[in-house]
């Protein structure tokens, strides 16, 4: 009989054993972002100081294994986020654009979450004479003119600036930036050729920041994060403000979207929570985008 209990306890405790370790192997411990190279940046600041505090996913909570919180940020543009998803390569899309009908009939169980607001602002380095001659203001149907080609030097927009080229710089034609930019502003009428595709909005920013002559549309967050480098042109004398871009007379604006297929784990709705506190939501205006609410 001793032993009958004996091997009933063993039993028992196996079993519990096991099923704590198939619970732990259910959590992913590691969550993953793939896309928008506007947002890649505020996700991995927000995500390194979540890892900072807690270390591990049991001092966030007790129920949870005591494994590393992982958190893998990945930039490659905002169709590259939904394809991550697509191809379950990342837990998350991260986009600086609204969804797509397609993509949304692609993804199974969509799930969307809107962190914050951007906008395009059209931007010249602070050099450029262009400020001062057209009292930092351009029309839209002077941007058009300016960013197809029909204007190719700085004296074709006003006589009184200089017969130097326009250097027009723009992000990759497959990124995020630009498909908000065709729609809202180009319509049908397309990008020269002689464009300068840069791979990240960084990179966008640091080309008009290095030439007088350029000319670009820089995320609101990513201007901000280079006062006195850019100056930002008001559009049909709108200026792009926070409260122009949140009420809407601002209107080459864009939502940041991080999206994926099924609904959240928990250690995902954990951090998903800490993205919307308070902190997260200071840590997203700080680096120079409008925080919304959950």
């Amino acid at each position: 009989m001793k032993n009958f209990f004996k091997s009933t306890a063993l039993l028992l405790a196996l079993s519990t054993s096991f099923a704590v370790q198939a619970e732990d192997q259910s959590i992913n411990t590691q969550i993953s972002f793939s896309g928008s190279s506007t947002l890649a940046p505020v996700i991995a600041k927000i995500s390194t100081d979540f890892i900072e505090k807690h270390v591990t996913w049991d001092k966030v909570d007790p129920t949870l294994p005591n494994k590393n919180i992982t958190i893998f940020v990945s930039a490659g543009g905002s169709g590259a986020g939904v394809k991550a998803v697509l191809d379950k390569v990342a837990n998350f899309g991260m986009l600086a654009r609204e969804i797509k009908e397609s993509e949304k009939q692609k993804v199974k169980d969509l799930e969307a979450y809107t962190l914050g607001i951007d906008a395009l602002t059209i931007a010249v380095n602070p050099e450029n004479q262009v400020v001062k001659a057209k009292n930092s203001n351009l029309t839209k149907d002077e941007i058009i003119k300016i960013f197809s080609g029909e204007y190719k030097k700085w004296s074709d927009l006003d006589k009184s600036l200089p017969s130097e080229d326009i250097v027009v710089v723009t992000r990759d034609f497959g990124g995020g930036a630009h498909e908000v930019f065709q729609t809202k502003v180009m319509k049908d009428v397309k990008v020269t050729k002689d464009v300068i595709q840069a791979p990240s909005m960084g990179a966008l920013v640091a080309k008009i920041i290095e030439n007088k002559n350029a000319i670009g549309y820089a995320s609101f967050g990513v201007s901000n994060q280079n006062k006195g480098k850019l100056t930002a042109l008001k559009v049909d004398n709108i200026e792009p403000s926070a409260e122009n871009i949140i009420s809407g007379k601002y209107y080459i604006s864009r939502p940041l979207i991080i999206m994926k297929s099924g609904k959240l784990s928990k250690t995902e709705q954990i951090f998903l929570n800490d993205l919307y506190s308070e902190k997260g939501k200071a840590t997203i205006e700080k680096m120079g985008f409008i925080p919304t609410a959950k």
